[in-house]
């Protein structure tokens, strides 16, 4: 009784509140209503899509006459509620709205079990049995997004709140890092570096985790390329500040109270999963989020993914030759941020350079191996850079990239320090580039190239000549 009173509030409001319909109607499908409530609701939307307004009662009345799309019973049955329909009465809007949004993922719910039972008996015409997770899936996410836009002139408070408004971010522990993104990674973002092999890919994510942990947050980093140990290892000489090498001689209570200190210093964990090299896709990773929550209590605040061009595609399979790697590393990347803004926290990723790239000591979006659709999706992107002369001093050059948090030509390129026997990154003085002495800074980075050298030569050389 109590859901047909339901079903004939939100029918009585769609045909008499237009502020209501015009907020909910988009999101009710005729399958959410039962016997005649059903037919009426499908003349509702009939009437709206073609006159773009409320109907009178005598209007749809004349309506579901002429259309005949009614049998006998349903149409006594509809002639006999609609006085009680086409009777308006005050009702809340917000909490209508919300009871509406609920029934509305009941019913969802209730469909798609009653399919998926169904699809088990081998009854359903269409759907086989390895789609009952995509089916119940699509009836959780039901929800209301009544938010329709921006109105730039009268969303003017909204606006400016927004601009004042302190995003939540992840700092780092390095100065030029913070520079370059405002104060940290914010929520719902991809950000990849990228690098050649050896570099310091694997290494700069186990420092940014072992600083997010030493923080308190709680950080989740996910492997690909090697064992859960070996990045355990990493992260362990990091916060014990010893050389990698020497923890297999610690003495086993000595281990045991350096992570216990550790432990005593941050509220937060530190989750290691690996998985097999490209076999692993978000799907797995949405599960695996979803599993440390329910048995862990575990919600990270950061992921880290060691690294994006070794992950699978959830949408679309690899093997075969169909699908090049511009699409399929795309879509990977698109799914990775589609997680992001799911969970409502920042992704940490790497990718490698092309050939060429890793003996290039001027990075660009170009040197992206397999696909230029990566850059497209990350918020954040930048080249770790090392040749003989950096690694003599422990360095590795930063150069943004792509950067949607601040401008890129700001501190575009920077180093920071490295220890690679403890896995540690620290900031270094900037002012004198290792790269190129002051006094060398003749042009741009291009102009180091044997053209450029060329054409500065032969500036040279009419330099005295005055016209």
């Amino acid at each position: 009784m109590e859901k047909i009173e339901l079903e004939q509030t939100i029918l009585r409001n769609l045909l008499t509140n237009d502020k209501y319909a015009r907020k909910v109607a988009a999101f009710l499908q005729p399958e959410y209503f039962e016997g005649v409530y059903k037919n009426l609701f499908k003349e509702f939307t009939l009437f709206i899509a073609k006159y773009n307004k409320l109907p009178s009662m005598e209007a749809f009345k004349i309506e579901i006459d002429t259309g005949d799309r009614l049998n006998d019973e349903q149409y006594r049955h509809a002639i006999e509620i609609l006085p009680n329909i086409f009777t308006p009465q005050s009702e809340n809007l917000e909490w209508l709205i919300d009871r509406t949004e609920k029934w509305c993922q009941d019913r969802a719910v209730f469909n798609a079990v009653m399919s998926s039972i169904s699809i088990i008996d081998g009854k359903h015409p269409s759907l086989q049995k390895n789609s009952i997770p995509d089916v119940l899936t699509k009836a959780l996410a039901v929800t209301f997004d009544t938010n329709i836009g921006h109105d730039y002139l009268e969303n003017i408070d909204e606006r400016f709140e927004f601009y004042h408004k302190q995003e939540e971010r992840i700092p780092f522990d390095l100065d030029y890092f913070n520079r370059i993104t405002k104060g940290g990674l914010p929520n719902k973002t991809l950000n990849i570096a990228l690098a050649g092999t050896g570099v310091g890919k694997s290494l700069f994510m186990c420092h940014c985790a072992a600083s997010a942990l030493s923080q308190g947050r709680n950080v989740l980093y996910i492997t690909m390329e090697m064992a859960e140990e070996r990045i355990a290892e990493r992260i362990d000489a990091n916060l014990m500040n010893i050389d990698i090498g020497a923890l297999e001689y610690m003495e086993e209570k000595k281990f045991k109270d350096r992570v216990k200190s550790i432990a005593e210093k941050t509220h937060g964990k530190l989750i290691i999963k690996e998985y097999p090299t490209g076999q692993a896709n978000t799907s797995h990773f949405r599960a695996l989020l979803n599993e440390l929550k329910l048995k862990k209590n575990f919600v990270p605040e950061i992921i880290f993914i060691d690294y994006l061009n070794i992950c699978a595609s959830s949408r679309m399979k690899s093997m075969g030759g169909s699908i090049n790697s511009y699409t399929y590393i795309k879509a990977i990347a698109e799914e990775m941020r589609g997680l992001a803004v799911e969970f409502n926290l920042p992704i940490m990723s790497a990718t490698q350079t092309t050939r060429s790239g890793y003996s290039n000591d001027d990075i660009g979006l170009e040197d992206t191996s397999e696909s230029f659709g990566l850059p497209a999706t990350a918020d954040l992107m930048f080249a770790l850079i090392s040749n003989d002369e950096l690694a003599n001093q422990n360095q590795i050059m930063v150069k943004q990239l792509k950067n949607r948090y601040n401008d890129p030509v700001t501190n575009q390129r920077f180093t920071i320090g490295v220890n690679r026997s403890k896995m540690k990154l620290y900031d270094i003085d900037n002012s004198i580039s290792v790269l190129r002495k002051p006094e060398e800074d003749t042009g741009p980075v291009f102009d180091n190239t044997t053209s450029g050298q060329r054409i500065q030569s032969e500036k040279k050389k009419f330099s005295n000549f005055k016209i």
